[in-house]
């Protein structure tokens, strides 16, 4: 008889719970079971230690008995460090963007982080006007002791 560790569902609808059973292989999720080794209810939040409760002296027999834990019990078990933890792929491989798109979201990254190193360089600073167009321009204008002081002043005087 093939063993597996895995969910068996309860709960009303749209309010999931499971409990976490051996059952033969060959029997149907919610169905026959030999043993209730533990819970696991997904509406209470990641961090309550009522999430996932777990019977380790039990489920460490049934392992050593030969039952197979799914992929999901799997988790759980490598969490409670009761077994290896899993390599779990994040995203199938066929969902993959094809290699036309791969390029243009590379393009499009590299415009991005471009735009980026342009918003962080300090602006340029405004450059000085040349010193000859200074110069020529004074050199234009008379100074006050090149003018003589008009005559008015002089006769006032």
């Amino acid at each position: 008889m093939a063993l597996k560790i895995r969910l068996a569902r309860g709960g009303a609808k749209k309010r999931p719970f499971f409990q976490i059973v051996i059952a033969d292989a060959r029997s149907p999720r919610d169905g026959r079971f030999v043993e209730k080794v533990g819970t696991y209810n997904p509406m209470l939040s990641h961090d309550n230690e009522d999430r996932i409760r777990l019977n380790s002296d039990r489920i460490k027999y049934w392992l050593s008995v030969g039952a197979q834990p799914t992929d999901r019990v799997a988790l759980f078990l490598g969490k409670a460090n009761l077994i290896e933890m899993p390599t779990v792929r994040k995203t199938p491989l066929k969902s993959a963007p094809k290699a036309k798109a791969q390029e243009r979201l590379k393009a499009e990254e590299e415009a991005r982080l471009a735009r980026e190193e342009a918003a962080k360089a300090p602006p340029p600073a405004l450059e000085p006007e040349p010193e000859v167009a200074a110069t020529s321009v004074e050199a234009e204008a008379p100074t006050e002791a090149e003018n003589p002081a008009p005559a008015e002043d002089e006769a006032s005087a």
